[in-house]
């Protein structure tokens, strides 16, 4: 990402250790990964929120495809009301030559023998 080698990474550990002293350096450099931490996490956490909202703009996106491809069949679909005989009450209704059912609280008849 940054290309440093180890003779650069090497010159600036020496010359931290010459700026900050051999005292200090462990806190230093334990501030500088508490610092990096949270800057990861911050970063963790933006990236998640543009990812949320790509995914959202997509399926806002599918949803107005959906629409559109519902209202393309429903106007392609004939109109259900020139039909009588589809009513959910004429589909409901127990026809004449049915057989009537037993009600369900009364105990199976026994065979004869």
């Amino acid at each position: 990402m940054f290309d440093i080698g180890t003779t650069e990474l090497l010159l600036v550990a020496v010359v931290a250790l010459l700026v900050i002293g051999p005292k200090e350096l462990p806190n230093a450099l334990r501030q500088l990964g508490r610092i990096t931490g949270k800057a990861r996490a911050m970063t963790r956490h933006l990236r998640s929120g543009f990812d949320e909202m790509m995914r959202q703009a997509e399926l806002e996106e599918m949803e107005k495809q959906w629409k559109a491809h519902n209202r393309a069949i429903m106007e392609a679909a004939p109109n259900t009301s020139d039909f009588p005989f589809d009513t959910p009450a004429a589909a409901s209704a127990p026809s004449a030559d049915a057989p009537a059912e037993a009600p369900l609280d009364t105990p199976p008849a026994e065979p004869r023998p």
